[in-house]
């Protein structure tokens, strides 16, 4: 029986287990009955996140915030999402100088003297939710998998915890969870953006400098911020059609 319901999870291209309010809807989806689920139709949606550097701070709000929404491990090294700080100099661009304190959980300490001439800039970071996953290519078992509304989950009831997905992906956003010794990474909170409210990342962060966004929905206005910027993402060269657009991401960034 339990093989037949993870058999019609994967063919039919729904999603894994989960739990609260969430939880309630794929009830429905597992018994095969997803005529019969919540009001959030799945096929609506593409989601997305818009971030932009020229309006991050680097206080650390959204890291805080996603360890206390998804349990995630307070011991060092262990974030679904994390900010970097850049420190670029002018003589030698190719080379810039980045740290990640406790992956700007507390902020960062003044370490660089005011007008020294380089360029400064924070950078969130988390998983891309690519279209073409390197991480969902190389799961042996089907744990990581693309949802229909564009977020790659995973199902920790068959996470095997053999890293194939952590070494796969080409951003570093997965990690073995030191309790539960599966794979963790960012869920875009599922469990929230199901029920029609943002990412707790985005929900705390003072400048709006995190966005999340439905690429479905014709008035988001992500398409807005879309024709009138200039917009990049991590890593272009790997074609992994990552779904994280960043504003003023500037050339040096890794």
């Amino acid at each position: 029986m339990q093989e037949d319901r993870r058999r019609f999870l994967i063919e039919s291209g729904r999603f894994l287990l989960l739990t609260g309010a969430a939880g309630i809807a794929f009830d429905h989806v597992l018994a095969g009955e997803p005529e019969k689920a919540p009001n959030y139709d799945a096929t609506r949606h593409w989601w997305a996140m818009l971030v932009d550097i020229e309006q991050c701070i680097g206080c650390g709000g959204c890291v805080r915030a996603c360890k206390d929404e998804n349990g995630v491990s307070h011991e060092p090294f262990y974030f679904r999402t994390w900010v970097e700080r850049y420190h670029v100099d002018p003589l030698d661009a190719e080379h810039p100088r980045v740290d990640s304190p406790n992956g700007g959980h507390d902020g960062f300490p003044e370490i660089y003297r005011q007008g020294d001439g380089a360029k400064a800039f924070f950078v969130p970071k988390l998983c891309n939710h690519c279209e073409h996953s390197p991480c969902v290519q190389v799961c042996p078992v089907g744990a990581t998998f693309e949802s229909p509304d564009g977020v790659v989950l995973v199902d920790k009831s068959y996470c095997l915890g053999c890293r194939y997905c952590v070494q796969a992906c080409p951003y570093g956003c997965r990690y073995i969870d030191p309790e539960q010794q599966v794979v963790d990474k960012c869920t875009l909170c599922y469990h929230r953006i199901t029920q029609g409210l943002t990412t707790a990342c985005c929900e705390v962060c003072p400048t709006g400098a995190r966005q999340l966004a439905d690429l479905k929905d014709p008035k988001d206005p992500i398409h807005e911020f879309l024709r009138t910027h200039t917009i990049n993402v991590l890593k272009p060269q790997m074609a992994t059609g990552a779904k994280v657009y960043y504003n003023g991401l500037d050339g040096s960034v890794r």
